[in-house]
């Protein structure tokens, strides 16, 4: 019924009790997860997981704001990945200028730019992250052609006029648990406003459980929570809901197989 489309199983408050949540996933009717790179130390192990478990895929990239010392990110190191059937994207990459404003930015282009390349090259969709940085993510987006291997904008937190420009460029719109927030009016709106067709949730599992677990452990299971909230603003019901953002996955990662 569901996909969570945003996770990271492979962190250790998930991963050291995978079974646990893989059977609560089953539960509750989540059918897959995307398992998501945030570094080089740890694809090996999201693709290990997306090899064992039919029902989880992964992606590979570098978190924009990771500072990653001595280590040299270049095209091969992400290509050398990409032959693995469950390496359905590239990322999670963009530009977070949440912590460091202050600095030359020019390092985080680079490594977004690289990482559009690889996408292009590959056939396949980007996960964008942007952090009080969409004007800066948009301009590379549209310089880079971002729009030939398509894109999701995971975890949006931007208002509505930011919204339509991500759709007018073709790209899928990704809500989170923020949207159950109190005070998460912009999301809500966002929620509301994009078409069933353009959009995806997620979990972002382990962080940014819905309400009523905010504060806690977020894992898959808890998409549902999510999704009937967005079905609630909506006015459609749950399965619509489910089916419509399940149909969104596989259209935008489709080297992705359905079991």
């Amino acid at each position: 019924m569901f996909v969570d489309s945003h996770c990271h199983l492979n962190f250790p408050e998930l991963f050291d009790n995978i079974d646990e949540y893989l059977g609560l996933m089953q539960q509750n009717q989540v059918d897959y997860a995307l398992c998501v790179g945030t570094r080089p130390d740890n694809l090996e192990r999201i693709i290990s997981l997306a090899t064992k478990y039919n029902n989880l895929f992964a992606s590979v990239g570098i978190h924009p704001d990771e500072h990653l010392g001595d280590f040299n990110l270049n095209h091969e190191f992400l290509e050398k990945y990409l032959s693995h059937p469950k390496v359905i994207a590239i990322g999670e990459t963009g530009l977070d200028y949440y912590r460091i404003q202050d600095e030359d930015m020019s390092w985080q282009h680079d490594r977004f730019i690289l990482h559009i390349e690889v996408a292009k090259k590959a056939g396949l969709p980007l996960i964008i992250h942007t952090r009080e940085s969409i004007a800066d993510t948009l301009n590379i987006m549209r310089e880079h052609d971002a729009m030939s291997p398509g894109a999701v904008m995971h975890c949006f937190t931007e208002n509505l006029e930011n919204a339509k420009k991500c759709l007018d460029l073709g790209f899928y719109i990704s809500i989170s648990g923020i949207v159950t927030f109190k005070n998460a009016n912009i999301v809500q709106e966002v929620a509301k406003y994009v078409p069933l067709d353009m959009l995806l949730i997620e979990t972002d599992a382990p962080f940014l459980a819905p309400v009523p677990f905010r504060g806690k452990a977020n894992h898959p299971a808890l998409i549902k929570h999510t999704a009937q909230y967005i079905a609630d603003l909506k006015g459609v019901s749950l399965e619509v809901l489910a089916n419509a953002t399940k149909d969104n996955f596989f259209k935008l990662f489709k080297k992705a197989q359905r079991i």
